[in-house]
């Protein structure tokens, strides 16, 4: 289009295409007019577009490659200040220009404002040279005023010679003007000024139901997005209307807050470690070195930790990090150059006046740089060979080892659950059992039933996890490493069984010989004494049913069951040795909040031990206590649970610590061979995931908020859960390989990741931000919400349902070292990490199949659908073909099409990542809103010279230039090449 004929533009996109509304306005109403919409803040307060004609060049064999650059002045500023200018268009006297100049209200125009309209000849686009051909001045009063809103103004040359002319069209004024008309006209002023008696908490709520969240207004969203850039363009359809589209992008507060609370979450899983290992207890002198050297490289682990954690709280700079800065070790968790990149697009009636309104109207990407440890460097490879030669190191240390006990990768699994369900299962047992008392203080026998019944069912649950054979032989091996501990059999034989064990401090050698080894070694403790523990456990609860059966039957309070039946009932489930029931665990976040009211548990003196275990059953006095003859005052059931509930507790404290301990000890004895490369590893995998989360639950806000009034995205929310797609353009050669290791890990890690909506506390910004608990076997983010937007989400969500996410990761390298892999490397990565997420892609449709019906989806206007979609980017993904975009523009629109999240990635979220985001905003545009097709390319260099992403090079690297070099570009494909001029060697 750019280079076609001198009259072609015009013929194929007529004026009557750009019409402005017309209406005559009076001065108040130009007030008025350009004092902004409430309803909709990010709407401009003046619009215009500009299109010229008959231009002249002193050269009368070529044509103008013209573009207007736009100047405005108020009184008594004395100087002019550039505001904007249009996008170039190539070889023609006659430009029609596609992006419109905005004014916004935080550019403070008013009826004075003065405006230049400066039209510059481009002689040649890659040096940037230019000279201005000619400039035109009006007024705004003068725009307004005129009845077409329309001016035709002459083009003056620096002599004063007419050089052309330029048309302005202001936009949408008649709307505007009849919503201030019906302001205007109301009864209430005061000195002819409008008084609107607005009820805020109803204008607060009515802002809930609207279409569009503003990123700039919004209660939720401009806590947590800000410095938000804005661009308009008005492009033409087939049907001879036209697009009002919008483009924004925002940069996010949670890009520093995020990596804050995320390092303070491993300092406190780090440091709990550590006191793990202490509380093991005296330990001999070979057990204890090894012990000394783990904590030691904890420490020093933590120690990093709490410097970039004091690195972060003393930063003052930007909300985001400059791609600049990906290698800054003080900033490495924080994402790299993270945005929210926006497109709103507009019908010719406004957004808000179609027949069917659509949600489907706002586009929104998060743009991250590639999560990858920058500062750690790439020479050794990325997270996914590391984590290959860590598994490698770790089965080797495994076979070399001298250990009495090597633990497989499921034994180490199962410890972290044990020790993770006990920490729970204890709390609540502790909890349960002060309640139990608080009921029997208020003689409340409706209540000492129900919480007897939830106090039963912990207890039984935290046996059933103790009572497991891994535990059992944990504990034993514990025992055996104690300095007092005593292995061997008295004068054995020559041919007798016997055990050889050495606590010295050369080896930490346990072997047994003979036919049955287990039961040959011979110690104080015995597998029977632990079975002893957990049964007195059992026996202390049996007692308390039976005490509370006896107190209800005296009392003769009318119960629901018959007398017995509560004894009957909650001694049924007891497990017992064997018993293969299987245990329901409850969420942590389950517990009810009036346990915050209510005082500790009394404390366990038994908990600390750290002797050699040896349990003893209840005494007979608090087992077989009875109570006292019956009296009415209210002390008479407390005095009676009182000694059983202590020897429950204690029991309860007595085999928990004991087990905890236990797998603490069984995990160091796994770690205790690679805890070096376990703890750099790990490292690594926090710093990755620490981004690609801080990303993350960016998208899950903007979405969130978008699809508030969505009842299907709702409910296929809280019952599949959330799609993140991420598309990366990273390379399989160098450096970006090993990067994308990184990025693949930390995207399959967000599996762990689940997300829980609340009701903020507050109105202000910092109740707005969420709040992340957990630690790395999985973390939880809390999104708080206003009140009046909580309360319009389904029962479930605000019931505190965790809401999932399922991570899906798409690559395809398009630059030259990707020709350079392709040739003479390997693809075989981007070819796994494109599988996988397929085969992950297909999954998620066919739950969504299951559960959930097809109208929980957006509409489209596509004549493809969904499982035509999956089957051919199947075949795409499958295909060896040599830079296959299509696998990337599939798999965003499945994402759209799924209610999904989209993410876009390169190296720093800058350059490719600007020319995949502008082609995917006019693809929507000419598939989805019917923009004309003889436009794609004009309106595609358009947004890559004059839009958003232009701006975002300017906040890296201080330069409007993206960093190709024409070298480069021949290897791109090609709807990825920006226009001629707006690349050139930059800092990257």
């Amino acid at each position: 289009m750019a280079g076609g004929r001198e009259c072609g533009p015009r013929m194929q996109r007529p004026w009557s295409v750009y019409r402005a509304s017309t209406l005559e306005l009076s001065n108040e109403m130009i007030g008025l007019a350009l004092a902004g919409n409430n309803q909709d803040p990010d709407e401009p307060v003046l619009e215009f577009s500009v299109a010229c004609t008959d231009l002249l060049t002193p050269s009368l064999d070529r044509k103008p490659n013209s573009f207007v650059a736009v100047s405005c002045t108020t009184p008594p500023q004395p100087f002019w200040t550039k505001h904007a200018q249009t996008e170039i268009i190539e070889g023609t006297s006659n430009p029609i220009f596609l992006s419109s100049i905005a004014f916004f209200q935080e550019s403070n125009i008013n009826q004075q404002t003065q405006v230049k309209l400066a039209v510059y000849d481009v002689k040649d686009r890659s040096q940037g040279t230019m000279y201005m051909l000619g400039s035109a001045l009006f007024p705004v009063k003068e725009l307004l005023q005129e009845k077409s809103h329309k001016l035709e103004l002459e083009l003056r040359s620096a002599e004063n010679q007419r050089v052309g002319s330029v048309a302005v069209a202001a936009w949408q004024m008649e709307e505007r003007t009849d919503q201030r008309l019906s302001i205007s006209r109301h009864p209430d002023g005061i000195n002819r000024r409008t008084m609107l008696p607005v009820d805020e908490s109803l204008a607060e709520s009515m802002g809930v139901w609207i279409k569009y969240a503003s990123l700039c207004k919004d209660t939720l969203l401009r806590s947590v997005f800000g410095g938000t850039m804005s661009r308009m363009y008005r492009f033409p359809t087939t049907d001879g209307n036209h697009l009002r589209v919008l483009e924004q992008m925002s940069e996010s507060v949670l890009s520093l807050n995020v990596p804050r609370q995320f390092i303070k979450l491993l300092l406190e899983e780090d440091a709990s470690r550590v006191c793990e290992l202490e509380e093991l207890g005296e330990l001999s002198p070979c057990w204890e070195n090894l012990r000394r050297q783990i904590v030691s490289q904890y420490q020093t682990i933590i120690l990093t930790y709490q410097e970039t954690l004091s690195d972060l709280n003393d930063y003052r700079g930007p909300s985001f990090k400059a791609s600049t800065l990906k290698a800054e070790r003080k900033l490495e968790f924080m994402p790299t150059n993270l945005h929210v990149q926006r497109m709103r697009v507009h019908d010719e009636l406004g957004f808000d006046l179609t027949p069917n309104p659509s949600p489907e109207h706002t586009y929104d990407v998060v743009t991250v740089g590639a999560p990858a440890a920058h500062c750690q460097g790439f020479k050794n490879s990325g997270l996914r060979k590391l984590i290959q030669k860590f598994e490698e190191a770790k089965k080797h240390s495994a076979l070399s080892s001298s250990q009495s006990i090597v633990y497989i990768p499921q034994d180490v699994v199962r410890a972290k659950e044990i020790i993770a369900h006990i920490n729970t299962l204890k709390t609540q047992v502790s909890y349960y059992a002060e309640r139990l008392s608080r009921a029997a203080k208020d003689r409340s026998a409706c209540g000492l039933e129900r919480t007897l019944a939830i106090l039963a069912d912990k207890t039984r649950q935290l046996v059933t996890v103790c009572d497991c054979k891994l535990l059992a032989s944990a504990i034993q091996a514990l025992n055996a490493a104690r300095p007092e501990y005593i292995a061997s059999k008295a004068s054995p034989s020559a041919d007798s069984e016997q055990v050889v064990l050495r606590n010295d401090q050369d080896t930490l050698l346990a072997k047994w010989s003979g036919s049955n080894s287990r039961s040959s070694l011979q110690v104080d403790w015995h597998e029977e004494e632990w079975e002893k523990v957990w049964v007195n456990v059992d026996k202390s609860l049996e007692c308390i049913i039976e005490r509370v059966d006896k107190l209800l039957q005296k009392d003769q309070v009318p119960s629901d069951s018959s007398p017995g039946s509560t004894q009957t009932d909650l001694q049924g489930g007891a497990p017992r040795k064997g018993d293969g029931r299987a245990a329901f665990w409850i969420n942590p976040g389950g517990v009810s909040q009036d346990s915050l009211s209510l005082p500790p548990p009394p404390s366990s003196s038994s908990s600390s031990s750290s002797s050699p275990l040896r349990p003893s059953s209840p005494s007979p006095s608090s087992l077989n206590a009875r109570p006292p003859s019956p009296e009415r005052d209210s002390r008479e059931w407390s005095e009676a649970l009182y000694p059983l509930l202590t020897t429950l507790t204690e029991c309860v404290a007595m085999m928990s610590d004991t087990a905890k301990r236990s797998m603490v000890f069984l995990l160091m004895q796994d770690s205790a061979p690679t805890i070096a490369m376990d703890l750099s590893l790990q490292y690594r995998r926090d710093v990755v995931f620490c981004q690609t989360l801080t990303a993350l639950i960016c998208g899950f806000i903007i979405k969130l908020r978008n699809r508030l009034r969505d009842d299907g995205f709702l409910r296929q929310l809280h019952t599949i859960g959330l799609l993140a797609q991420f598309e990366s353009l990273l390379s399989t050669y160098g450096e970006e390989l090993a990067m994308l290791e990184d990025m693949s890990v930390g995207i399959m890690d967000l599996r762990n990741v689940t997300f829980k909506v609340t009701q903020a506390t507050g109105n202000s910004a910092p109740d707005m931000l969420p709040i992340i608990t957990g630690n790395r076997d999985g973390f939880n983010v809390r999104i708080p919400l206003p009140g009046t937007m909580f309360d319009v989400l389904p029962r479930e969500i605000q019931s505190g349902m965790l809401l999932r996410v399922q991570p899906v990761h798409f690559n395809v390298g398009i630059n030259e070292q990707q020709t350079l892999a392709e040739k003479f490397g390997d693809t075989s990565l981007q070819e796994i990490i494109n599988l996988e997420s397929l085969s992950r892609l297909n999954s998620y449709y066919e739950q969504f199949k299951e559960v959930l019906p097809e109208d929980c989806l957006p509409r489209s206007r596509s004549q493809t659908c969904l499982p035509e979609l999956l089957r051919f980017l199947g075949q795409n993904v499958h295909a060896r073909k040599n830079k296959n975009v299509d696998v990337l523009w599939q798999a965003a629109e499945i994402c759209r099409r799924l209610n999904g999240v989209r993410f876009t990635s390169c190296k720093s979220a800058k350059d490719r990542t600007a020319m995949s985001v502008t082609l995917e905003q006019c693809l929507i545009l000419q598939h989805e809103h019917g923009m004309a097709p003889q436009v794609f390319t004009q309106a595609l260099d358009c947004m890559r010279s004059e839009g958003c992403r232009r701006e975002n090079t300017v906040k890296n690297v201080g330069s409007r230039k993206y960093a190709f070099n024409s070298l480069q570009l021949k290897a791109f494909p090609k709807h990825y090449r920006p226009p001629d001029g707006t690349y050139g060697k930059v800092e990257t």
